[in-house]
């Protein structure tokens, strides 16, 4: 697949936010592609956040990828569906959403970003490229392995973990081809602004 937009927008409730008025403000700043991740959301809350969010995306052209739940991402008529390395099997993830959806892994070494590229994903998460973020990351994995992950595999790969708009033009240049960006975007005091200065990189 080809990724819309080097910023990879993430709707996420960490800031308070609520996730459909998030959403809206993502896309009419000019957000194209959007994970929807709610860890902390009950299956009815967060099926009837992800039905809405399609809703507007597809309205607007975007695309809207829901985090870990193939069974809400499928239910909501989302575009994908993103999972990580204790989620469903990216077999099984395929199987619930179909050929035609995009599916998505999260990585975390070489090793599991080729898995992730045999067994069919459509691209790849890898990070945390920076300590500190939303996860409050340590053990950052940095740039020379993301560059180590884009010599390996030639499916797109979005990084995470950390990075801010004056650090995402030197994880593009180290091989990413869009940033997903949480803490600079939740807490910024002018979210439209933040994704239009985003955007430009």
């Amino acid at each position: 697949m080809q990724l819309p937009s080097r910023f990879y927008a993430m709707v996420d409730t960490a800031a308070g936010h609520d996730p459909i008025d998030l959403a809206s403000i993502l896309i009419d700043a000019g957000a194209r592609i959007m994970q929807l991740r709610l860890k902390d959301t009950n299956s009815r809350d967060f099926l009837a956040a992800a039905r809405a969010i399609a809703k507007l995306c597809h309205h607007h052209g975007a695309l809207l990828i829901v985090n870990d739940r193939a069974d809400i991402a499928k239910l909501a008529g989302a575009d994908g569906v993103h999972v990580g390395q204790t989620d469903l099997p990216l077999a099984a993830a395929r199987a619930i959403m179909g050929s035609s959806a995009i599916v998505g892994v999260s990585t975390h070494s070489v090793d599991q970003a080729l898995d992730a590229q045999v067994g069919g994903a459509d691209y790849i998460g890898f990070g945390a490229i920076y300590s500190g973020g939303l996860k409050n990351v340590e053990n950052a994995q940095g740039l020379d392995r993301l560059r180590a992950v884009r010599a390996a595999v030639t499916i797109p790969i979005v990084a995470i973990g950390g990075i801010t708009e004056f650090t995402m033009r030197d994880v593009i240049a180290a091989g990413a081809d869009a940033a997903a960006i949480i803490t600079d975007v939740v807490r910024a005091p002018d979210i439209p602004a933040k994704v239009r200065a985003l955007l430009t990189i």
